[in-house]
């Protein structure tokens, strides 16, 4: 069962999903099928694409060749725009390896900023079908104000990056966009920056930070939404 709640703090409508935490797959929930798109792995912030380990397996447990499942790496101290456009380049050559028209773009933290930059800067909506943030500092998080990396001062509430991308329809174009927040995320400061509007925007259990990317339920959840 799922609950919408619209809460008067947020930009956006908070998707409660109820679901069993061991839970990693639903009866009757969809694995991939002629459907399905491959997916781009988008890691954050001082860390690399081997933090995309156990969620990928799970995806080739489900179904998904190899070849549909990109955990890509990038320099994580350069500009977030930087990053887009080199994850255009990525995404092409996915693309171009196994003949699909879309993919699925799963981003951890920071790695949304640079994929979302792609979706509304770089015509990349034309090429993402569903776009997902697990702990994206969508708005800015406090944990970013000690940094001097241009990626992570670009983290900042109120910076020019943030400002510039969030201005106008925060989920512009034509993809599907989805955003996971845990409550308990000491690293995202606020909360609340996760969520976006026009977003599904789910509350997940109490997870830390980096246990967003490996919850057997939060990856169920993103499974089907991905898949559907």
């Amino acid at each position: 069962m799922k609950i919408y709640l619209c809460m008067a703090t947020a930009a956006a409508c908070v998707l409660l999903a109820l679901a069993s935490p061991g839970s990693a797959r639903a009866a009757g929930s969809p694995t991939f099928g002629p459907s399905s798109n491959p997916i781009v792995f988008v890691h954050g912030y001082n860390s690399d694409n081997t933090v995309w380990n156990t969620m990928a397996a799970n995806f080739a447990k489900d179904g998904w060749p190899s070849s549909y499942l990109d955990q890509w790496k990038y320099n994580y101290s350069q500009s977030n725009a930087t990053t887009a456009q080199q994850l255009s380049q990525e995404i092409d050559r996915v693309l171009a390896s196994t003949g699909a028209s879309k993919i699925d773009i799963i981003s951890h933290s920071m790695g949304g900023l640079s994929s979302r930059y792609y979706t509304k800067n770089l015509a990349g909506d034309a090429k993402v079908d569903a776009w997902v943030s697990l702990g994206g500092p969508n708005h800015g998080t406090n944990t970013a104000n000690a940094c001097l990396d241009t990626s992570c001062g670009e983290m900042r509430i109120g910076s020019s990056f943030l400002n510039a991308l969030n201005s106008g329809d925060e989920t512009p174009g034509t993809s599907r966009y989805a955003t996971w927040w845990s409550p308990c995320d000491a690293v995202i400061v606020p909360n609340s920056s996760v969520a976006l509007s026009g977003a599904a925007n789910t509350k997940t259990s109490c997870l830390d930070h980096s246990s967003l990317k490996t919850d057997a339920t939060v990856y169920a959840q993103v499974r089907d939404y991905v898949n559907n």
